[in-house]
C-alpha cells in the first residue's frame, strides 16, 4: 500500500472517529443556546479567575467544530460574544473560526481533491477559471453574503486551486463583518435574566444586523462590481 494511501486512510479514520465520538457521547448537547444560558455563571467565573486557559480550551473546541464541519459554529461564537465582550470575543472568535476553516479546505483537498478531479474534471475547471478570474475576491463575496453555509465554502474551496494562505486572510476579513454581528448578539444575549430582555432596544439591534447584513453586503458588491466595470 502506498504511504500517501496510507496517510489518507489513517486522516480519514481519525476523522471519522472524533465525528463518532462526538455523536456517541451526546456532546452536541453542550453546543446548545440552552445549555450555554444555564451554565453562563459557572464560565463567567472561570474566566474570571484564568482567562487564558479558558480562552485557549475555548479556541481548541472552536477550532475543531469548525474543522470538523461539526454544528454548533453559531452557538459558539453567540457563547463567545456572551463569555468574553465584543472586542475579545470578536477578536477570540475570528482566529478560532478562520484557523478551523483553513484547516477543513486543507482537509478537503488533501483528501477529496484527486477523486473529485478525476470524477469531475470539466466542473472543476469552470470553478478554477472563476477563482483565477476573480482570485480571494470571489471567496471574499462567498463570506460577506452567506448563501451557503460557511462548511459548504470550506470544503469546496479545497478543491480549487486557491492558495491556502489566500484563503486563510481572505475568510478572516471576509467573516469578520458577520463575527462582529453574532458576537455583539451573544454579549446581548448574555444580559438576558428574564422574557422581557428579549425586547431590548441592544438585542433588537443585533437581530436587525443579523437580518441586513446578508442584503447590505449584497448590495455593496453589486455597487463594487458595476463600478469595476465602468472603470476597466
Amino acid at each position: 500500500m502506498k504511504p500517501d494511501l496510507v496517510k489518507k486512510l489513517v486522516i480519514v479514520g481519525l476523522v471519522l472517529l472524533l465525528i463518532v465520538l462526538f455523536k456517541v457521547f451526546g456532546l452536541d448537547q453542550y453546543l446548545t443556546l440552552s445549555y450555554l444560558k444555564e451554565q453562563q455563571a459557572h464560565f463567567a467565573r472561570l474566566y474570571l479567575e484564568n482567562r487564558v486557559t479558558v480562552i485557549t480550551i475555548y479556541m481548541l473546541i472552536y477550532i475543531t467544530v469548525t474543522a470538523l464541519s461539526l454544528p454548533g459554529a453559531a452557538v459558539m461564537t453567540l457563547a463567545g460574544g456572551g463569555l468574553f465582550g465584543l472586542v475579545t470575543g470578536t477578536i477570540v472568535v475570528s482566529f478560532a473560526s478562520t484557523i478551523g476553516a483553513t484547516l477543513a479546505c486543507i482537509v478537503a483537498r488533501y483528501l477529496l481533491r484527486d477523486w473529485v478531479q478525476n470524477k469531475f474534471g470539466d466542473k472543476l475547471t469552470k470553478i478554477n477559471e472563476g477563482m483565477a478570474k476573480e482570485g480571494g475576491f470571489y471567496l471574499f463575496s462567498l463570506r460577506l453574503v452567506p448563501i451557503f453555509p460557511f462548511f459548504v465554502i470550506n470544503l469546496a474551496m479545497g478543491l480549487t486551486s486557491i492558495r491556502m494562505i489566500t484563503y486563510y486572510w481572505v475568510s478572516q476579513l471576509g467573516m469578520l463583518p458577520a463575527t462582529i454581528v453574532f458576537v455583539n448578539a451573544g454579549k446581548e444575549l448574555a444580559k438576558l435574566d428574564s422574557l422581557s430582555g428579549i425586547l431590548s432596544p441592544g438585542l433588537l439591534f443585533s437581530f436587525a444586523l443579523l437580518g441586513l447584513l446578508p442584503l447590505i453586503t449584497k448590495k455593496l458588491l453589486s455597487l463594487y462590481k458595476a463600478r469595476q466595470e465602468k472603470t476597466t
